[in-house]
């Protein structure tokens, strides 16, 4: 019986609520296929930071580092600044364990309905790099409470970092329709999207059988509203990346359904997965959030561990009750409330 060490952070909010839930779904598929979770929880959130000054203890990352994964809830907390949580928690975990990338299913299941009038078939992936990019600390702020105030802001492209998530996005297409679509802005950004360009076209010489686009985010963003379903797999930068990963869920229901994860591919550091939606303090301790994302996280988790069918089961069960409609959360048009929809999905499996 394969054994896999998971190291659980409920973090914040209803992060709480919809890590509990999800790990009762991870256990009866676990059951079902024959292989073990050992969870280990960590009380690394804002909360943390209010007590300790800080998002986590100053070995936090070192008694992460032996999991095998990494499932997180969400983090926020009222009175808390969101570059805290950020910078204090995910993005170190993030680049200290090589996770480059940030992988989120785009896919309007059966069932839900999407805001759009005729969306299509949706079914995609945006692929975003998840180290370097726009989301850098080096710049800095000169002359403060002057007239001459100014702030610098560096934005960090490698060939290394800029390649690795392209060969990755391109073997993702190659699984599925054999179609990648490039996120760039190389009519503005002078320096940094003309070089992300330069090295969509170079590695695509590597993959001749995968149709390739590119569009400026711009219009790449009205195109996900207006033909969402033109799209396969989507690579983009650090900053394009996680716009587009919201704006995306949008498309087909809603934060409360949208998975999410940090891959490290090569399997030398643990991987990360957290579904896209925040902490929702508003709605915490109602037992009324949304437990689709979280789960459906957890299976992504189980793909990466290469439990294949359990990830599957898992899949199948959520696409199996919105399909009925007859037991969802109020965000999806019902009335369940966080464990009804738990229950139902863990009863689907049961069954299967």
């Amino acid at each position: 019986m394969n054994t896999y060490k998971i190291a659980n952070i409920p973090g914040d909010g209803i992060g709480r609520e919809v890590i509990p839930e999800a790990v009762k779904v991870l256990n009866t598929v676990a059951a079902t296929c024959g292989f073990q979770l050992n969870y280990k929880n960590y009380d690394y959130s804002c909360e943390h930071f209010v007590n300790h000054g800080q998002m986590m203890p100053d070995d936090g990352l070192e008694r992460l580092r032996d999991s095998d994964s990494i499932f997180l809830g969400a983090v926020g907390y009222p009175g808390v600044a969101d570059h805290i949580s950020l910078w204090g928690l995910l993005v170190p975990i993030r680049r200290t364990f090589q996770q480059y990338v940030n992988l989120r299913p785009v896919r309007l299941l059966q069932g839900i309905n999407s805001p759009l009038r005729d969306p299509g078939d949706i079914d995609f992936y945006i692929v975003r790099e998840n180290n370097e990019g726009e989301y850098s600390s080096i710049g800095g702020k000169l002359n403060e409470g002057t007239e001459y105030e100014l702030v610098v802001q560096e934005s960090i492209f490698t060939k290394r970092g800029v390649d690795r998530i392209m060969k990755y996005a391109f073997e993702l297409a190659s699984t599925r329709n054999k179609k990648l679509t490039s996120a760039t802005k190389s009519n503005g950004i002078i320096h940094t999207m003309p070089y992300w360009d330069e090295r969509f076209k170079e590695i695509g010489k590597l993959y001749p059988d995968v149709a390739q686009a590119q569009y400026h985010i711009d219009i790449l963003a009205a195109h996900f509203v207006q033909h969402p379903d033109w799209f396969d797999v989507v690579v983009a930068s650090n900053l394009f990346g996680d716009i587009l990963s919201d704006l995306g869920p949008a498309v087909v229901g809603g934060m409360g359904i949208a998975p999410g994860a940090n891959i490290n591919p090569e399997k030398e550091f643990p991987s990360m997965f957290e579904p896209v939606h925040g902490s929702a303090p508003d709605i915490a301790g109602k037992n009324i959030a949304n437990p689709i994302a979280c789960i459906w996280t957890g299976a992504m988790m189980l793909d990466h561990l290469d439990e294949h069918e359990g990830a599957q089961l898992i899949v199948s069960a959520i696409e199996e009750i919105t399909k009925k409609g007859d037991i969802l959360t109020k965000d999806l048009g019902g009335q369940a409330s966080t464990s009804e929809v738990t229950e139902a999905i863990i009863e689907v499996i049961k069954n299967k």
